[in-house]
């Protein structure tokens, strides 16, 4: 192996990281939605660093590749969390392993889901109403206090509530009455977030409740919210300190088309001008009001999250 040429850096990712830290420095961070994805070999992966006995190891690079991610990001959302609590142990290893990578972790949907889906992953309890919906007591002694050791590296809690039939709320203001009390059961010191996939709740009781605790509403592109740049553009939104955004989805196209037409996500595929257009208003008005902001890019947005960003950040 050449040694000079496993050192040297893609141009890309050497432009991109630079760019990314001059925006961490006015406290914008900017990562992507999770990062074990080989198709960013060349762009933000090396892949000698992965090889074992002469072949590409993908237990190797999915075990390893967060640190080589933390060269180019400043920050990370870590979708994972969503479908479990993970133990003391996992938590260690992670932080230890990039301690200046900041984290967006998503709370466990045991916490959030309201009735859980008829999908096999889910067996018997499917379609069947969740008891640990809104339990803080939950939230705090399974999630929270493991986390208690390594507070400073996360950036932001995200409780991202699923799609929920008119039968449980028929509008914002019994959905603001149910997060109320949730929220104020939970302990000061963490930077939470609300993101929501019914687009009825975007009114005055939701951000209301969210106001009040100092609670930021994540902006997001998905499926089927009000596209980035018309949320942004609402300073109603703005419930925080802080602002979160994630960039997920183009409006009208389900998660499931997405992967089918976009992995291995090597590059852009279908360029989503309005999306950007959002996530640079957010850039500029973090620079203007000096708040600390988290964006995040999935994959299936565009079909590469690393070039999504440079394009957001490349002016």
């Amino acid at each position: 192996m050449n040694l000079s040429l496993f050192e040297q850096e893609p141009p890309f990712r050497t432009e991109l990281a630079a760019k990314l830290s001059a925006l961490a420095v006015q406290g914008i961070y900017i990562g992507t939605s999770s990062w074990k994805y080989p198709g960013w070999m060349g762009q933000i992966y090396t892949e000698e660093r992965y090889r074992t006995r002469g072949q590409f190891s993908q237990k190797k690079f999915e075990s390893e590749c967060l640190g080589e991610y933390a060269e180019t990001f400043p920050a990370v959302c870590g979708d994972f969390s969503f479908y479990q609590f993970p133990s003391e142990s996992y938590w260690q290893r992670l932080f230890t392993a990039v301690p200046k990578l900041k984290f967006a972790f998503k709370v466990p949907e045991e916490v959030t889901v309201r009735e859980w889906p008829t999908h096999p992953r889910y067996g018997p309890r499917g379609g069947m109403e969740n008891e640990s919906y809104l339990n803080a007591r939950l939230f705090i002694d399974a999630f929270l206090r493991p986390l208690e050791n390594y507070a400073e590296q996360v950036g932001v809690l995200i409780f991202e509530f699923g799609t929920m039939p008119k039968r449980y709320y028929e509008g914002a203001e019994p959905f603001a009455a149910d997060l109320r009390k949730f929220l104020a059961e939970l302990p000061a010191g963490w930077r939470y977030s609300v993101e929501i996939r019914n687009k009825e709740f975007l009114e005055e009781p939701y951000f209301d409740a969210l106001r009040e605790r100092n609670v930021a509403h994540v902006f997001n592109a998905w499926t089927r919210m009000p596209e980035l740049q018309w949320q942004v553009r609402h300073e109603v939104a703005y419930t925080a300190d802080f602002t979160v955004a994630r960039a997920l989805l183009r409006h009208g196209r389900s998660y499931e088309q997405a992967v089918a037409a976009f992995q291995p996500y090597e590059r852009v595929q279908d360029p989503n001008p309005g999306a950007r257009e959002g996530l640079r208003a957010l850039i500029e008005r973090s620079r203007r009001t000096k708040q600390t902001t988290f964006m995040f890019v999935n994959n299936r947005l565009e079909g590469n999250a690393p070039q999504t960003i440079e394009a957001v950040v490349g002016d």
